[in-house]
């Protein structure tokens, strides 16, 4: 539900900003704010769920969710709809790292990547089909008042999971003393993560031209709390973000990274597809959607898979998967450039299910590889942090892909095959820089594992833990 949020509200902004009477750039933070508000959220409740426990975390986050997603749909004004997706959006944040925190507390070895199999199946199905989803509820309950239904579904479906939670999720003690929240650590990050993503999740009003300056303050915010956080690990204090994580975690600081960076191009192509389908071939939310269902259907099936396989192969499995991505987009790129547009959805549905089944064999897989060797203290912490980076890499790819949209539409007096073709290939560019990421690890991690023929797979952690 969390992930699938970010999405699924991009289709019914038009009968939000109809339904309300307000402007473009009010509307524009429903989806903003929630991106925001969730970005924020994840080191510091990643932090509080290494401290209080993650299943406490879990169910205050998922009620916050599921009361705020209520709010939204009944929210008479644009002013409140705004005010109730921020709130839904921290609750969003506090609840994601406890998933894989509550991953690594629970699995080891070959369950542990099949867990994970079924964490980056859900990963990838929910970010993909939120514009089909979002298109069948319009369509089921009208232009109107359809976009309230959009929130309200998620009140019984959170209901349920809040049920099975309470009665399935194992009560786990923490395996040492609580310490105080460092919180000017969650200060420093939280100033450099907005100062990164306001002007970022505002580029279609404008944002990055006039928030220019946030960057250089977002990156100074950083500097900053890197050294605090050196400082309270000399000073014996528990930091919020221990950054021997990426100094001595063998993989973490490598698939960190690489997920960051895939996600810059994964996340961005789904406006780009929106707009062109929509604006540039007169396609409906709904068909918009169903045109990308081909990528959501091919990586759900490998995420599970891959789940099953990264034991066996490691690392391998998402060079395996990125080199699938750069081939299936980089084929859908150049079809929707050239073919006519009358057949363009059915021309992309062979790539775009290579690219699918690409997609499922990097965020699962990369995901296990990157906190297989963080100690179980401080999973919450880590999962927090690397789920960080991809919000950051999805909010930078929508904003780059569909600036590089317009500005090939606009420079090609209206031609949208070019502006697709060009977008989707400045996104190939960067799933090519996570390949390069990925074999550079997965070299490093056959090094470490003893020489060549040996899987780059480590022992999992089985220290801290608890039953």
């Amino acid at each position: 539900m969390s992930l699938l949020d970010v999405s699924i509200v991009s289709v019914a902004l038009p009968s939000m900003q109809k339904g309300l009477d307000t402007s473009p750039a009010q509307i524009q933070w429903v989806v903003s704010g929630y991106a925001l508000a969730f970005g924020l959220a994840l080191v510091p409740a990643g932090r509080l769920g290494d401290a209080l426990g993650r299943r406490r975390m879990f169910l205050l986050a998922l009620s916050g969710f599921v009361l705020f997603s209520a709010l939204a749909g009944a929210a008479p004004t644009a002013e409140l709809l705004v005010a109730a997706r921020l709130a839904q959006g921290f609750a969003a944040g506090a609840l994601a790292p406890q998933n894989s925190g509550l991953i690594q507390d629970l699995f080891r070895g070959g369950e542990r990547g099949r867990a994970f199999g079924f964490f980056g199946a859900t990963v990838g199905i929910s970010t993909a089909v939120g514009p089909v989803i979002g298109g069948l509820i319009l369509a089921a309950f009208g232009e109107d008042d359809g976009w309230r239904w959009i929130f309200y579904v998620n009140v019984p479906i959170g209901a349920v999971a809040l049920l099975l939670a309470a009665r399935l999720l194992p009560k786990t003690r923490s395996d040492r003393p609580r310490g105080p929240i460092d919180v000017v650590g969650v200060g420093l990050l939280g100033g450099a993560v907005l100062a990164v993503m306001l002007p970022l999740v505002q580029a279609e009003s404008g944002g990055i031209a006039r928030l220019w300056w946030l960057f250089p303050v977002g990156v100074a915010l950083a500097v900053a709390f890197v050294l605090w956080e050196r400082r309270e690990v000399r000073r014996g204090r528990e930091p919020l973000l221990d950054l021997r994580l990426v100094t001595d975690t063998p993989g973490y600081a490598a698939g960190a990274a690489l997920g960051t960076v895939y996600f810059v191009g994964f996340s961005g192509i789904w406006l780009v597809f929106a707009i062109f389908f929509q604006a540039g071939l007169g396609y409906t939310p709904l068909e918009s959607g169903l045109a990308v269902t081909p990528f959501a259907l091919g990586s759900a099936v490998s995420a599970l898979l891959g789940g099953r396989l990264v034991e066996r192969f490691g690392r391998l499995l998402t060079v395996i998967g990125l080199t699938a991505v750069a081939v299936g987009l980089g084929t859908t790129a150049l079809v929707l450039a050239t073919v006519d547009p009358s057949i363009a959805g059915g021309a992309i549905i062979a790539p775009m299910l290579l690219a699918g089944v690409g997609g499922g064999l990097v965020i699962s897989p990369n995901v296990t590889m990157t906190l297989r060797c963080v100690p179980v203290r401080m999973a919450g912490s880590a999962g927090g942090a690397l789920q960080t980076g991809q919000r950051i890499g999805a909010a930078i790819g929508s904003a780059a892909l569909a600036g590089i949209f317009y500005a090939v539409l606009t420079s090609s007096g209206g031609r949208y095959p070019l502006a697709v073709g060009i977008a989707l290939g400045s996104a190939v560019v960067m799933v090519l820089v996570a390949l390069l990421i990925g074999v550079l690890e997965w070299r490093a991690g056959r090094a470490r594992a003893g020489g060549a023929g040996a899987p780059d797979v480590e022992p999992a952690d089985t220290a801290h833990v608890h039953h």
